[in-house]
């Protein structure tokens, strides 16, 4: 099987894992990690350039379990982590990351904000070094082996 193709079929077993959840995913601490996790790929490259900001908000507003919140709370939430970052990558990283750990908690809440990274990062069929990275990174702070996601 093709890469392109696997990282579909991985990025869509993601989504379906993450739907299958939907009803346990309502907590604040989830949709903040969620979101930093939504800035993190968007800006795994050190760069946010318009195209991929626009991709991904629109992937958050359409995203079936992120609709357990209102959406332009989500958004706002998205441009403050895009900020952070695009301030000072090195600092804004470290309290984006942070953010993340506040699904560490809850193990079903972590898996979801890795499984979301990934979404985010193969929507556009290229879940590239960058964004494996940043995802891999997101697994080391909420506690989870990067291994469980295909992220060795």
């Amino acid at each position: 099987m093709a890469l392109w193709d696997r990282l579909k079929e991985s990025a869509s077993m993601m989504q379906t894992q993450l739907t299958a959840k939907k009803n346990e995913l309502t907590s604040g601490a989830f949709r903040d990690a969620a979101m930093a996790m939504c800035a993190l790929v968007a800006a795994a490259d050190g760069t946010i350039d318009p195209s991929e900001r626009q991709r991904v908000a629109q992937l958050i507003a359409t995203n079936d379990v992120l609709r357990n919140f209102p959406a332009d709370d989500l958004h706002r939430r998205f441009e403050e982590n895009l900020g952070k970052l695009t301030a000072d990558f090195a600092l804004g990283r470290i309290s984006v990351m942070q953010e993340v750990a506040k699904a560490r908690k809850k193990p079903a809440e972590a898996r979801a904000v890795i499984q979301i990274g990934i979404v985010i990062g193969g929507a556009d069929g290229d879940f590239d070094q960058t964004e494996q990275a940043v995802v891999r990174d997101a697994c080391h702070t909420l506690g989870l082996p990067p291994n469980e996601f295909d992220l060795g």
